[in-house]
């Protein structure tokens, strides 16, 4: 089911009628979302339902054997001490929670293993052995990915790693599942941390503090972007370009890279901005996953304005257990690219993937040793020119969208073909970069850099107009985006993923 269509408009409409009925009950409302949940989520295929399930059931058994068991330190918040006569005791709970977060850690990734990375890995070795006249014909699994597979292992890991952590303490069962299945953001994120989502589980929701001018306006921009820029420029010039690079001139191609820029941007936060809004609405806050990106001075700076969950996640979760930048210059560099490396293949069982992670932290590591050469030098990164950081500014934005090159293409050699049409291409301008195209381009590019007053007028209005307004102009939006696209909505980009 997806958010810019009617039927979702259907869906929605009853689930949020429901949901303000029941909330005054608990119990009932869990259930209310939850079956809910698992309609949205079984709209494709009623088995992934079933994963869904099997994944909380198998995660919340773990949760309660990591807390029995104590976990980091017999069950203390990282950094208490533990008495002389604890130290024994607590050291052998210390080590049951140890194991029984490393089967939670193992059982979840050998669900994304099996789904996702299988045929992959058995497909590059079959390969590889070909390559040295060792030819095998290994099986292939050839399953279905679920949908948002990797958004959810990542959320039920955040789950037992910080009740091992002494972080947070086990949720009740029905808890946790709606916690794991909540649809606003079950298929694509953004990747809500359980300490952040719980919490607002612990008391019934008031519907007079919903603010509801700000949840349609999310709503409504997530559909412009989605629907009016990403899917445009993803019809009329980047599947096209990516499909037959040769049929393209060096203009158009220049044009079709920065058009990508502009649709991934608008498709991934045109699906973030609809889930928050659609949580808003039922009353629910989760997480802000964009920081003007494209504003970025640097690739780390980028990250931390990029799919800003994920980024954390990556951090918390493997750059700093891997020891971060605290055993000199080389572990750091080492720990940077080994995160951006299974960042990237957390995107996609691909060699492209793997490849786009390298140039990120490849980029990184250039960073990190530029920084600590000005450190030792002592140059303040305030010394900067404004010329300097507008150098640095359009240097990072053209390196990311080059990058974003290889993440699109099907194969390395496509990438390359797109990137070799930038040199090769000369001589012809080509019609397929249209004043539309152009002026789509540049609004998808800078609808990040709008004042944020003009985004207060709108809310403003929708909140005079009150809740029929709202609801009418959400409904026709709807409607008009699912009956004047020309092809339907294609489906969100980080769906895949």
């Amino acid at each position: 089911m997806l958010f810019p269509t009617v039927t979702f408009a259907v869906f929605f409409l009853v689930v949020f009628v429901a949901n303000w009925l029941t909330m005054p009950r608990p119990r009932v409302w869990r259930w209310t979302v939850l079956a809910a949940s698992a309609v949205f989520y079984g709209w494709w295929d009623w088995r992934f339902v079933l994963l869904l399930a099997g994944v909380t059931l198998v995660n919340q058994f773990f949760a309660l054997r990591i807390a029995a068991a104590g976990g980091l330190g017999a069950g203390r918040q990282e950094g208490e001490q533990a008495g002389d006569g604890e130290q024994a005791g607590d050291g052998e709970r210390a080590r049951d929670g140890t194991a029984w977060l490393a089967l939670a850690v193992a059982a979840d990734l050998a669900v994304l293993g099996v789904f996702k990375y299988y045929d992959f890995f058995v497909a590059s070795l079959a390969a590889l052995l070909g390559m040295f006249g060792l030819g095998t014909s290994l099986p292939l699994l050839d399953l279905v990915v679920p949908v948002g597979l990797s958004f959810l292992v990542f959320r039920v890991l955040t789950y037992v790693v910080d009740i091992y952590r002494g972080r947070i303490a086990p949720a009740a069962a029905l808890d946790f599942a709606v916690y794991v299945a909540f649809f606003p953001y079950l298929m694509a994120g953004p990747i809500a941390r359980a300490a952040e989502f719980l919490p607002q589980l612990r008391a019934p929701r008031d519907p007079r503090s919903v603010d509801a001018a700000r949840a349609f306006r999310r709503i409504l921009g997530g559909l412009v972007k989605k629907v009016l820029v990403a899917d445009y420029l993803a019809t009329h010039l980047v599947n096209g370009l990516f499909d037959a690079p040769g049929q393209y001139s060096s203009w158009e191609t220049l044009v079709g890279i920065y058009a990508y820029a502009a649709q991934i941007y608008c498709d991934f936060s045109g699906y973030t901005d609809i889930a928050i809004g659609v949580a808003l609405l039922l009353g629910f806050v989760v997480p802000e996953n964009f920081d003007v990106p494209y504003a970025a001075r640097s690739v780390r700076e980028f990250w931390r304005r990029w799919h800003m969950t994920l980024s954390g996640w990556l951090r918390d979760y493997l750059y700093i257990p891997l020891g971060g930048s605290r055993r000199g210059s080389r572990a750091t560099a080492r720990n940077l690219m080994l995160t951006m490396l299974l960042g990237g293949l957390w995107h996609g069982a691909g060699w492209t993937y793997v490849v786009w992670g390298g140039l990120h932290g490849g980029a990184m590591v250039m960073e990190h040793g530029r920084a600590d050469r000005r450190r030792r030098l002592g140059v303040p990164e305030s010394s900067e020119t404004p010329g300097a950081r507008l150098w640095h500014g359009l240097l990072t934005f053209h390196f990311v969208a080059l990058a974003w090159v290889v993440f699109r293409a099907d194969s390395l050699s496509v990438a390359g073909a797109v990137l070799a049409r930038l040199v090769t291409g000369l001589g012809s301008l080509g019609d397929a970069v249209t004043p539309t195209v152009a002026a789509v381009t540049a609004l998808g590019l800078g609808l990040q850099f709008l004042p944020r007053r003009l985004w207060s007028g709108v809310e403003s209005a929708l909140e005079r107009g009150g809740w029929v307004l709202q609801g009418l102009c959400l409904a026709v939006a709807l409607f008009l985006i699912d009956y004047l696209g020309p092809q339907g909505v294609a489906e969100f980009i980080y769906f895949g993923f």
